[in-house]
């Protein structure tokens, strides 16, 4: 696969962002320092267009296997986009991870009045429960979206939006209500401050991003998926 490296970086002088040059270095780094998102940064060969131009899928989202890949009728350069996507894939398999590549025309989004909306084009932070991270490359159209974790607030500590979701829960502010906004992930989701300047992730490279989980060394990276244009081209995405 011809792989070239990239001068791109999504914020540079961003001290919470490191890019490396390997996928080797994606894996291995540490999250330490502050620093909770590298970056492989890369130049893909290949027409990753034509292979979304060949898919029939006609589900919001529907996720790809190797075989159905392999059977799309391509030129050159869309094979050699297929060969990408599938090696990714490999590489994260290899890590006994289970990754997916979602072909993505939109996601489902919340009510328009929802007090704290919380589909994924929301800022948000991953979590889990024991140590882990977050694996992905978007390949077509937008990439995801970064926010600094010192422009970001969460939505649960605006006053006025506590206060609604306070009202909804019909409650005291205690351990129960706290159980309530955690069980609705309402305290994963984050407002941009006044003045954010959110980054691309970009197309092609390749990202792992810190996860909230018990004992974490850094803040979680908060991030969202990309609003999607309809008529636009679907969304290839690897997550894992």
């Amino acid at each position: 696969m011809n792989v070239k490296p990239s001068s791109f970086h999504p914020l540079p002088g961003y001290a919470r962002v490191k890019v490396v040059q390997s996928f080797d270095e994606l894996v291995n780094t540490r999250f330490s320092d502050g620093v909770n998102a590298l970056c492989w940064a890369r130049t893909l060969a290949g027409d990753f267009n034509e292979v979304v131009g060949r898919l029939t899928a006609s589900e919001d989202i529907a996720s790809l296997d190797d075989d159905s890949l392999r059977a799309l009728r391509l030129s050159p350069a869309g094979r050699a986009a297929v060969d990408t996507l599938i090696e990714d894939q490999q590489r994260l398999r290899a890590l006994g991870l289970a990754p997916v590549l979602d072909c993505i025309q939109r996601y489902p989004r919340d009510e328009d009045d929802a007090i704290v909306p919380t589909d994924v084009y929301s800022f948000h932070a991953d979590s889990a429960t024991v140590e882990t991270d977050t694996f992905l490359c978007s390949y077509t159209e937008s990439a995801s979206e970064g926010l600094r974790n010192e422009e970001a607030q969460r939505c649960i500590d605006r006053p006025e939006t506590r206060a609604a979701l306070l009202r909804s829960f019909g409650g005291e502010d205690g351990a129960a209500f706290r159980e309530f906004l955690h069980e609705h992930c309402y305290d994963l989701h984050y407002d941009a401050l006044p003045g954010a300047q959110p980054f691309g992730f970009g197309l092609g490279h390749f990202w792992r991003i810190a996860v909230e989980y018990p004992g974490c060394p850094v803040p979680p990276c908060v991030h969202r998926a990309p609003a999607t244009v309809r008529g636009r081209p679907p969304r290839l995405l690897l997550i894992s």
